[in-house]
């Protein structure tokens, strides 16, 4: 049966909710999360060279190593800070207001910081565009939940959200490289440099969505009642959410390390920059296969939770593996396992916790991102300094293995604990959005 709402809290100003999630605010959300993603992945291939370049550490691989770890992990230290804040803004004063926010931030932070270079610059910039981009992933997967109509709709939405996001970070490293290696009759300097326009292209990128969103999407924002209730008619179960937010943190971690030891890996044994940028696009290729086929009308979305425990299984053993060969082309299937089951494993706890959220999609959301981005920033610094140990080659790989095989014994008994109850809402809100 349908939650009702109180009266003074959840009475709803609109009901747009049950017209389900219209083409043009599906567009302009899976928008706002392509450009965030292609401004990531642009940057990254290229960080250790533009940190090399500003700092003059081009001779110290271990210093260079670790200040890349660092840089990364610094953006995801700000969406781990962040990312709850605008979810709890977002319930209280609307979404579509803190998602214009976020990108506009975004995209003024990325084209402002091309016309600069110096070392703090780098942390400026790595820490203010994580801080803006907090606000994008959790309030749009918030608004396609308040405003589907029903359970299936509002996976399938959610789903293409993310796979947009997928999009950007497969197009990204490819656009970065091509962009900052290909343009040789560009100044040296300022924002048309070629190491400056990817961050000017997607600035400006950023900023063109923020105006679509401000123009498409509905004012969709929720009064947060005390002990919320789930769409599955119960209140949410700790217990549960943090089961969950423990996957989410160690899947992150593992892509973390992982993005930051091939760049390093690459560097250490010659690959090129195009090599570089091809397995980070395959890894986004990947995740954009595999969960289009998870979250396709072939699969129902409550039957997502059996992947949960073979999904950790296969990323640990990839994790153990990869750092054991230097073939490239082994290199890119263990990196297309990793992809894999990273791409089923974060939208599937996306969703059930999105299904557990009820009114509190924004907030619990939020928690998601910051449980995922915690687990990115230890992969990157891990990543980065434990690297070039001298005793252990590439222990970063191996401690995210061991910290997967840890999050598959949280993952025991989920499906029978993610089990829908008969005659539970299969609404993907508690009631039409504000």
């Amino acid at each position: 049966m349908r939650l009702r709402m109180e009266a003074r809290d959840m009475t709803p100003k609109r009901s747009s909710a049950e017209q389900g999630v219209r083409p043009t605010v599906l567009a302009a959300l899976m928008l706002g999360l392509f450009s965030v993603s292609l401004g990531y992945g642009a940057i990254l291939p290229m960080l250790p060279d533009r940190i090399a370049r500003v700092t003059g550490l081009a001779g110290d691989a271990s210093a260079l190593s670790q200040t890349t770890g660092i840089l990364t992990g610094l953006y995801t230290a700000a969406l781990f800070v962040f990312a709850p804040l605008w979810g709890w803004i977002s319930d209280r004063y609307g979404r579509r207001k803190v998602l214009v926010i976020g990108l506009a931030g975004f995209g003024a932070t990325m084209a402002t910081f091309s016309l600069f270079e110096g070392s703090m610059t780098l942390y400026a910039e790595r820490f203010l565009t994580g801080l803006f981009a907090a606000a994008i992933a959790p309030v749009a997967l918030a608004i396609v939940a308040d405003l589907a109509s029903a359970d299936e709709e509002r996976a399938r939405r959610q789903s293409l959200v993310t796979l947009a996001g997928m999009a950007g970070f497969l197009v990204g490293p490819m656009a970065g490289a091509v962009l900052a290696q290909s343009v040789s009759v560009l100044p040296e300097s300022g924002p048309f440099a070629p190491q400056s326009l990817p961050l000017v292209a997607t600035g400006i990128l950023s900023l063109a969505a923020s105006i679509v969103v401000l123009m498409a999407v509905p004012t969709v924002r929720r009064r947060l009642a005390s002990g919320a209730i789930g769409a599955t008619g119960t209140r949410p179960e700790p217990h549960l959410i943090w089961r969950l937010l423990i996957v989410s943190f160690v899947v992150a971690a593992s892509v973390g390390v992982v993005e930051v030891g091939l760049v390093l890996r690459g560097q250490r044994e010659g690959l090129t920059a195009y090599q570089i940028a091809t397995m980070f696009s395959e890894c986004s290729l990947v995740m954009f296969i595999v969960q289009a086929i998870v979250f396709s009308p072939l699969v129902k979305p409550e039957a997502t939770r059996w992947l949960i425990a073979p999904a950790l299984l296969v990323l640990a053993v990839a994790l153990f593996l990869l750092p054991r060969t230097s073939d490239y082309l082994l290199m890119l299937a263990l990196v297309g396992a990793v992809a894999s089951s990273a791409g089923i494993l974060s939208p599937i706890v996306t969703y059930w916790i999105s299904s557990k959220a009820g009114a509190a999609q924004g907030a619990l959301l939020g928690r998601q991102t910051a449980a995922a981005s915690l687990g990115a920033t230890f992969g990157s610094v891990a990543g980065g300094v434990l690297f070039d140990l001298p005793y252990i080659k590439d222990a970063s790989f191996l401690v995210a293995a061991v910290a997967v095989l840890l999050g598959l014994l949280a993952a025991f008994g989920l499906p029978n604990l993610l089990r829908p109850k008969e005659h539970a809402s299969v609404s993907g809100s508690s009631g039409a959005p504000r």
